[in-house]
């Protein structure tokens, strides 16, 4: 069993282990690359996001900057969008659906420490991990945490710090977020923007 396998099984993860440190290392390699490519060389770009992401299909597009540690756990569904400075810490699994708006500044996190500060003091960390379902809209500077699900058609507010999962069709906002109504599929196509 490889280190990744124990990682993502529910074990800590090692910073220690040259498999992770490697990964990390190739990682940043190629975000640094991604980052620093205009925005015109679509081809290029998305040769990068092929090699950063665990999954990304050339339909999606990544602004820069972008932020995340591994990349090789992030899957990315089809016509997926992220705005700026988006950041994902994927010690965990990430997968965001089909036809995802990720707004500027949304951040998704799977690594979480133990409770236990001694633990913490060797920087152990967990993951728990995240998925955002087909057709959601993730509103500027939303924080979706650890462990999190989020249902398809949803639609997540504006600076929302999401702790618990969150049904499909439905609209939560706030800190910690919380389902404010249910969206109907049939609703107009253009409702009132919650940016």
């Amino acid at each position: 069993m490889s280190d990744w396998d124990k990682v993502l099984a529910g074990g800590p993860l090692n910073s220690q282990s040259k498999e992770i440190a490697d990964d990390r290392i190739r990682g940043q390699a190629l975000l640094a690359r991604l980052n620093a490519t205009p925005a015109g060389e679509s081809d290029a770009r998305q040769r990068l996001c092929g090699e950063l992401f665990g999954h990304c299909p050339p339909s999606c597009w990544i602004s820069s900057p972008f932020i995340c540690e591994f990349g090789r756990n992030i899957h990315v569904g089809e016509q997926t969008f992220f705005n700026f400075n988006v950041t994902i810490l994927d010690v965990g699994e990430v997968h965001i659906g089909k036809h995802v708006l990720l707004a500027p500044n949304v951040q998704i996190y799977t690594a979480t420490h133990s409770m236990d500060h001694l633990e913490r003091r060797n920087w152990t960390a967990y993951n728990k991990p995240v998925r955002i379902g087909d057709d959601c809209w993730i509103g500027g500077g939303a924080i979706i945490c650890p462990g999190v699900t989020i249902g398809p058609r949803s639609i997540i507010g504006a600076g929302a710090v999401v702790t618990r999962d969150i049904p499909a069709d439905s609209l939560a906002v706030g800190n910690p977020a919380k389902v404010i109504r249910k969206l109907n599929p049939g609703e107009p196509r253009h409702p009132k923007a919650t940016q």
